[in-house]
C-alpha cells in the first residue's frame, strides 16, 4: 500500500485529469454549436435579414438568441495544474530524444540520439514543474517535436513540447506568472525553462527549452524565463543534436527532425 501522500498526490492528478476531460468535451460541443450557427448565419444572410438566431444549449434545447448578443462564446481555458503536485521537492526525471540520421555510438539500426537525465526544482518553480509533471505522466510529451535549434554566440537553445510543432501549441491550459528568474538574464548550459510569449508572464503551457552552452537572453517586458530543472547528464547528446544544424532555408528548424520518444518523472 503506497504512503498516504502518494494517494492524495494520485487522488489530485485524476481529479485534475477529470477536470481537463470534461473542460475539453464542453469546448467541443461549443465548437459545433458555433460551426450550426455560423451556417446558419449565412443562411440568413443570403434569405434577407432575420434579426434573431436558433443555436442549441447544452442541454439539447433551443434558445432564441438576440444578434446583438454574441453567439459565439468562447471555452474558458481549464485550469493549470495545482502547484502543490510539485510537493515542493526535487523530482528526478529523463528525456528521451530521437534525431532522423543520427545514431548513438555510430551503432547503425540504432537511431536514438539518447537520454538526458534531469533535477526539477519544484520549490523554486511549483507550477512550472506541477505541469511538466502532470504532462509527462500523462504522454503528452511523448512523440512531440523539437522544433527550434539556435546556435549561436551567447545564445544556444533546442526548443521542445509543442504539439503543433510550429511553436503555437500547447496544453489546454495556459498558467503565470514568471518563477525563479535569473536576475542576470544568464543561463547556463544544462538549464531547462519555460518558454512563453513575448512580455506575457501568463502564457507559458508545454513548451520548454534546453540551453546546451551558456546563454545570455535578455529580459523583456514580463521579466525573464522560468528556470525549473538542469539536466544532470547527458548534456552531450543536445550538443550533438545542434551539430547536425538547421534546415538552409529557415531560421531554426533542425536539419533532421528530433522528437521526444518519452518523458518520465518521480
Amino acid at each position: 500500500m503506497g504512503s498516504k501522500k502518494a494517494r492524495e498526490r494520485e487522488y489530485a492528478r485524476r481529479r485534475y485529469a477529470k477536470q481537463v476531460a470534461r473542460m475539453t468535451r464542453a469546448q467541443q460541443r461549443r465548437r459545433r454549436y458555433q460551426m450550426v450557427a455560423l451556417i446558419t448565419v449565412g443562411a440568413l444572410v443570403v434569405g434577407g435579414g432575420v434579426t434573431a438566431l436558433l443555436v442549441t444549449r447544452d442541454d439539447g434545447g433551443p434558445a432564441a438568441t438576440d444578434t446583438a448578443t454574441d453567439p459565439f462564446p468562447v471555452a474558458p481555458m481549464p485550469p493549470p495544474p495545482d502547484p502543490a503536485l510539485a510537493e515542493g521537492r526535487t523530482w528526478s526525471g529523463t528525456i528521451d530524444l530521437y534525431q532522423d540520421g543520427l545514431y548513438q555510438d555510430g551503432a547503425e539500426g540504432d537511431p536514438t540520439a539518447g537520454t538526458l537525465q534531469v533535477e526539477l526544482d519544484g520549490a523554486a518553480a511549483p507550477q512550472a514543474v506541477a505541469s511538466f509533471v502532470y504532462l509527462a505522466q500523462t504522454g503528452f510529451f511523448d512523440g512531440l517535436t523539437c522544433h527550434r535549434l539556435v546556435d549561436a554566440e551567447q545564445f544556444a537553445v533546442l526548443q521542445c513540447g509543442d504539439p503543433e510543432g510550429n511553436g503555437m501549441g500547447g496544453p489546454e491550459y495556459r498558467f503565470g506568472p514568471i518563477e525563479n528568474a535569473p536576475a542576470d538574464d544568464f543561463y547556463p548550459a544544462g538549464t531547462i525553462a519555460m518558454a512563453r510569449g513575448s512580455g506575457d508572464g501568463a502564457s507559458m503551457g508545454s513548451q520548454f527549452f534546453i540551453v546546451f552552452a551558456d546563454t545570455v537572453i535578455p529580459s523583456d517586458a514580463a521579466g525573464g524565463y522560468t528556470v525549473f530543472g538542469h539536466i544532470t547528464s547527458g548534456l552531450d547528446v543536445v550538443q550533438q543534436i545542434a551539430a547536425t544544424g538547421i534546415l538552409p532555408d529557415s531560421e531554426s528548424t533542425p536539419a533532421s527532425p528530433v522528437t521526444i520518444q518519452k518523458v518520465e518523472t518521480q
